[in-house]
């Protein structure tokens, strides 16, 4: 494991296998006791080491926490799936499956809160987290444009923007999705975002639908009319005329 402590003390060297022993005391004790009543007496007494060696490794709390928390996300890997999309797809299922864990939970949760009144914390989380993960964007990147499927950025510095820009998109999503929504990051929500992400809002038009049988019947012949025969009128027959009568 990597140190993140800010400032290099002399002394013997460190020992990796008490370092992990710390964070990962650190982390049962998040869940497990929260972190108001998280001290550092507590997590060496866990851990199995004096205080001292705590204080020789980090400074307070505050830093134990973000290092504890930051150990779980160095598990993250870029997964080769075959294309940008399937890439992404993939870290993203591991990050939401990180922030699953109620240790990465209630740690990163505690940090950020933090981090609202104290620079510096902010600081250690942006070198000890957010930098080191950034690895995986511009790796996801190289890759895809030696596919072809993203084109060269000859701008350094445009090429750092976009990959912040990424970055932010995917832990901002992922994190209000499971942390702040308690929401599943499940596989149909990681596709839907993968598509938004490399694709924007815009959809593929949908091909016209064919036309639907018409339910009007077609209009009767309209009948021809036919000439009847005259028939006699029965209704008046001529009378024979009447003989005169009167006097002569």
């Amino acid at each position: 494991m990597q140190s993140r402590t800010p400032v290099s003390r002399a002394g013997r060297p460190r020992s990796a296998a008490a370092d992990a022993a710390i964070l990962a005391a650190t982390r049962a004790a998040l869940v497990e006791l929260g972190w108001s009543k998280l001290t550092l007496s507590d997590v060496a007494l866990r851990a199995g080491v004096a205080k001292t060696t705590l204080y020789r490794r980090w400074a307070g709390k505050n830093e134990l926490v973000v290092d504890a928390v930051a150990e779980l996300f160095d598990e993250l890997a870029l997964p080769d799936r075959g294309s940008l999309a399937a890439d992404v797809e993939g870290v993203v299922l591991q990050f939401a499956a990180i922030l699953a864990r109620p240790e990465a939970r209630s740690g990163l949760m505690a940090v950020v809160a933090e981090a609202t009144r104290d620079e510096a914390l902010r600081e250690r989380i942006r070198g000890s987290i957010v930098e080191r993960q950034k690895r995986l964007v511009l790796a996801g990147r190289a890759r895809a444009q030696a596919r072809g499927e993203l084109p060269a950025d000859p701008d350094p510095e445009r090429a750092a923007r976009t990959a912040d820009l990424i970055f932010d998109m995917v832990a901002g999503a992922v994190v209000h999705r499971t942390l702040v929504s308690a929401q599943p990051a499940d596989e149909p929500w990681v596709t839907a975002l993968t598509h938004v992400l490399l694709h924007g809002l815009t959809t593929p038009s949908r091909p016209p639908e064919p036309p639907s049988p018409s339910t009007t019947r077609p209009p009767e012949p309209t009948p021809t009319a036919t000439t009847r025969p005259t028939e006699p009128d029965t209704t008046a027959t001529a009378r024979p005329p009447e003989s005169g009568g009167g006097w002569a």
